[in-house]
């Protein structure tokens, strides 16, 4: 049962009838989407890390599915990369990518989607003034927790400078795009 202030967008569009069915397909399609745009990837040439559209994934399944059910797609998405499936980066999977620099990220957006989707249950993404927080809190989460590990293979300062530096222009991009989709998602349910 849910004790929050609003529902969030997936309970909106799919309600309580057949609730585990409905889940069940949110959660896969989160995670097919965020597979999905991972593959849109470019490599840059000075950081470990690529550059990917899977962290706007992350941020917009949480949002749209709320804490539980996009912290699960993200989880399973983790789990088919682990497994060997072709989700990550580039077409990337495995324990050995899932342990190299971009695993703090990768473990990460657990949390940010969990995040983000805890915030949208609050009914922040909304409204123009306040959707930006979900997706700002969600990639604070992301940057700690995939610099932290960049960190402990890096070093602090070359984990800021390959890790984070890199990625702040196209992120709050990333930022702004989805803070400006969800209101509009709103007004179309409505």
């Amino acid at each position: 049962m849910y004790t929050t202030l609003a529902p969030h967008l997936a309970r909106r569009l799919f309600p309580q009838t057949l609730a585990w069915q409905r889940d069940l397909g949110l959660i896969l399609a989160g995670t097919l989407f965020t597979a999905a745009l991972a593959q849109v990837r470019i490599p840059l040439p000075f950081t470990p890390v690529p550059l990917t559209a899977q962290t706007f994934a992350v941020l917009l399944v949480g949002a749209a599915l709320g804490a539980r059910r996009g912290a699960l797609s993200l989880g399973l998405y983790l789990a088919l990369g682990l497994i060997g499936l072709p989700v990550f980066a580039g077409g990337a999977s495995g324990a050995a990518y899932a342990l190299g620099p971009t695993g703090g990220y990768l473990l990460g957006f657990v949390a940010a989607a969990w995040v983000a989707g805890r915030l949208a249950e609050r009914g922040l993404e909304r409204s123009l003034r306040t959707s930006w927080l979900p997706f700002l809190s969600g990639m604070l989460v992301i940057y700690a927790c995939g610099a932290g590990w960049l960190a402990l293979l890096l070093g602090l300062s070359k984990a800021l400078i390959l890790g984070v530096l890199p990625f702040l222009v196209g992120d709050a991009l990333k930022i702004v795009l989805a803070a400006l989709a969800l209101p509009a998602a709103w007004k179309l349910v409505r």
